[in-house]
């Protein structure tokens, strides 16, 4: 993907109003994935139409499914599938395109793809994927441009601990063990919501799964699927990038089906810069006129804790707050690259080893930075926002990854915001 677009803001204006939050793209790739593994039709229901999901669907073409849009219904029609290479420039633009493995070695016995791509936010190896294969039977080959993975047989059910728990791990082992012969067990499970919505949308397929919601999954083999039409979740993580640039501006904005049960460690933060929150009848009303408090310490975790997705976020919102704050990055080590950005615009930010170190309350100043990764992007969205004058954003395209038309839900947010030179 080149990069493309720029975004401008012009600062200084408290976001107000009210608006829906998307489809996430966290539960809808791992869906789109999941779709191979039956000889027919999946219709998703409120499917975010972001760049990701485009690619995805995009290399499901490239297999032979078809697929349609009708406004934000996705068919997915996988009833003819055609060889089992994953296009390698689609693969490498985008880290999700690991767990069409799972279903691939399911389906067609073997998949041949290349090491996924995305974000460079950090080392993110597949090692704990491949090892859940081989346990299954799998054979797999290094090759110039990527992997070969495949077996003659069925897959076979076995019994795998995770060493450390990978959300991705997960969801691809369990695209594997749905139709393998006999049970699995997976131990030390990622417990993040998107794991607990592809299982029950698994289900709805037909597959039979246990212990859902927990660190230990099992999953009793089934030779057939079924037809299936589901409704994809909100995203946790753009219902808490809204809430967070409210938060910069000082805002007072209505969220329409936000998961609040989901948003806890982000909503515990807003309560400690001053923040104030209500949900009602499903709507997550706030108002950030009161925040003015530092955060001593954020630091990122595994799920239930604060998500990595949001700390480049808060960054951007702490810089607004008079004082000194501090995150600590542990699960991704290249998460700062956003931090000389923020600088340009005048942030005040000292890095030292997993620490971020935030002093607040300096006007920040309208300035042209470069996005240079998905949640990076949105940070420097949140700053703009916030900032005296205007900004320029350059690679747009970053944003677009994960966030459906965010300028026109910030400009319905009273937000002065275009993106220019935007993808097709």
């Amino acid at each position: 993907m080149q990069p493309v677009g720029e975004i401008w803001i012009k600062g200084g204006t408290p976001l107000s109003g009210q608006v829906s939050v998307q489809g996430s793209k966290n539960a809808a790739l791992p869906m789109m994935a999941a779709a191979l593994l039956h000889d027919g039709k999946t219709v998703l229901h409120h499917c975010p139409r972001i760049a990701d999901v485009l690619v995805m669907e995009q290399i499901l073409n490239r297999l032979g499914v078809k697929t349609r849009w009708q406004d934000h219904t996705l068919e997915i029609d996988c009833r003819k599938i055609v060889g089992y290479e994953i296009d390698n420039e689609l693969a490498g633009s985008m880290r999700s395109s690991v767990i069409l493995m799972g279903s691939m070695i399911s389906r067609q016995g073997q998949v041949k793809i290349a090491y996924p791509g995305g974000c460079t936010i950090g080392k993110r190896p597949i090692d704990l994927h491949l090892k859940v294969f081989q346990n299954m039977g799998v054979n797999i080959r290094e090759e110039e441009k990527g992997l070969w993975a495949g077996s003659s047989t069925r897959l076979q059910g076995t019994t795998v601990e995770f060493p450390v728990s990978s959300v991705g791990a997960t969801e691809n082992a369990l695209l594997a063990a749905v139709k393998a012969k006999g049970e699995t067990v997976l131990k030390n499970c990622a417990l993040e919501p998107e794991i607990r919505h592809l299982c029950y949308f698994l289900q709805a397929m037909g597959a039979e799964i246990g212990g859902i919601g927990t660190d230990t999954l099992w999953i009793r083999g089934v030779c057939t699927l079924r037809d299936v039409e589901y409704t994809v979740p909100p995203d946790r993580i753009v219902a808490g990038t809204c809430l967070y640039a409210a938060a910069a501006t000082r805002g007072k904005i209505v969220l329409e089906h936000a998961p609040v049960e989901e948003m806890e460690a982000v909503l515990q933060v807003y309560e400690k810069m001053g923040g104030q929150w209500v949900c009602n009848s499903g709507k997550l009303k706030t108002d950030a006129r009161e925040i003015r408090y530092p955060v001593s310490l954020t630091e990122t975790a595994r799920y239930p804790g604060f998500p990595t997705d949001m700390q480049s976020i808060l960054m951007a919102v702490l810089l607004t707050v008079p004082g000194e704050s501090r995150i600590r990055e542990t699960i991704f080590e290249d998460r700062y690259k956003v931090v000389p950005e923020l600088a340009r615009m005048g942030g005040c930010i000292a890095v030292t080893g997993k620490d971020a170190w935030i002093r607040g309350g300096i006007p920040l100043c309208g300035a042209k930075v470069k996005a240079l990764e998905l949640r990076g992007a949105a940070a420097l969205v949140i700053a703009a926002l916030a900032a005296e004058g205007e900004s320029l954003i350059s690679n747009s395209h970053f944003l677009e990854r994960g966030y459906e038309e965010f300028e026109n839900v910030i400009s319905k947010l009273g937000g002065k915001i275009e993106i220019r030179g935007k993808m097709g």
